[in-house]
């Protein structure tokens, strides 16, 4: 099978590997989607990821083989790559650990269960769930970044009727501001410069686009909420002002809620709304109940994912490398798909 394979130095080789055999309890999947993730090109960004990985989590296709013991699948089912329970007794790297640091030991433990930028995937058969009825394989391959973005909003001081202000509208914030709405946002605010993502909000109905290049991001929040600011405010976008952005602009006693992961050090000044008593929650991954929670979202048409997808929005392997390039910097990209 054809597979990326990350040799390190920011580089990607597509090579022929042998076709996975499932062991016991897992499963082999032909991969249809996999999305290209935000973590991802951070670390191909800043060469964190072990030379001889495979990358790729946000995947979804169809069941090709099963292992031994494996009866809760059969050949041909449809399935998204991730979001099932764990059996009783397993350990969970990430959150089994109490010192747990994403930016030294994430990726260190990513080959553990991302491999989805090739043909062929094999995992264990009880992480995988089923695409529901009516859910595109598109949709379907979303499923693990409108996870994240409802455990955000789960997570959020958001109650019904609140204003929401998310900052980012990448995939992730994009997810998160029809989370919110779905979740009982009477008003849904979102500050972003590239213009196919602002464009990408309005498409999916929010009240107002906000562009930070151009305004003032605390006054036209403020402006935007007669004068008090958000009841909650999203930080999805991981750039250096962002999070103190979203401090600053929060209504008094509001929530932030901090989803972005930024690999650089950012500015904060306290000092300009510590006096306003705001809360700050942060949120990262998603369990069981958010994926099956945004599928449903989906389902119901709550959720939408065709203002994510431009026309050119789904590349082969061959097309990996200029995507990740591209991808380091704001560009036209919304959401891209490989279909190894």
């Amino acid at each position: 099978m054809r597979a990326a394979v990350y040799t390190g130095g920011r580089r990607f080789e597509i090579r022929d590997i042998p076709v996975p055999e499932p062991g016991p309890g897992n499963i082999l999947v032909r991969v249809r989607y996999c999305g290209i993730c935000g973590t991802d090109v951070h670390t191909f960004m800043y060469d964190v990821t072990p030379p001889g990985s495979q990358m790729g989590h946000e995947y979804c296709g169809t069941v090709a083989a099963l292992g031994d013991g494996v009866e809760s699948w059969r050949v041909g089912d449809e399935v998204v790559g991730g979001g099932g329970t764990p059996p009783p007794g397993s350990a969970d790297p990430i959150a089994d650990d109490p010192r747990f640091n994403y930016r030294t030991m994430g990726p260190l433990r990513a080959p553990m269960w991302a491999r989805g930028y090739a043909e062929y995937v094999e995992m264990e058969a009880w992480r995988a769930i089923p695409v529901p009825e009516g859910v595109s394989f598109e949709a379907a391959a979303m499923a693990e970044p409108l996870a994240t973005a409802v455990r955000a909003v789960r997570r959020s001081t958001l109650r019904v009727g609140d204003s929401v202000a998310v900052l980012g509208t990448g995939p992730i914030g994009l997810f998160t501001l029809q989370v919110a709405r779905a979740g009982g946002a009477s008003k849904v605010i979102a500050a972003e410069p590239a213009p196919a993502r602002a464009a990408a909000a309005r498409a999916l109905g929010v009240d107002a686009v906000v562009d930070p290049t151009e305004t003032d991001v605390e006054e036209a929040l403020a402006d935007l909420t007669g004068g008090a600011g958000p009841d909650v405010v999203f930080e999805c976008a991981a750039a250096r002002t962002t999070l103190d952005d979203a401090l600053r602009s929060v209504r008094r006693g509001g929530g932030v809620t901090l989803v972005s992961l930024a690999w650089e050090p950012t500015a904060l000044s306290p000092v300009d709304w510590i006096a306003r008593e705001v809360k700050l929650t942060t949120s990262f991954i998603h369990g069981p109940e958010d994926w099956r929670i945004g599928l449903d979202l989906v389902r119901s048409g709550a959720v939408r994912v065709e203002p994510l997808m431009a026309p050119d929005a789904v590349i082969g392997l061959d097309g990996l490398q200029a995507a990740f390039e591209r991808l380091m910097a704001p560009s036209a990209d919304v959401k891209v798909l490989v279909a190894p």
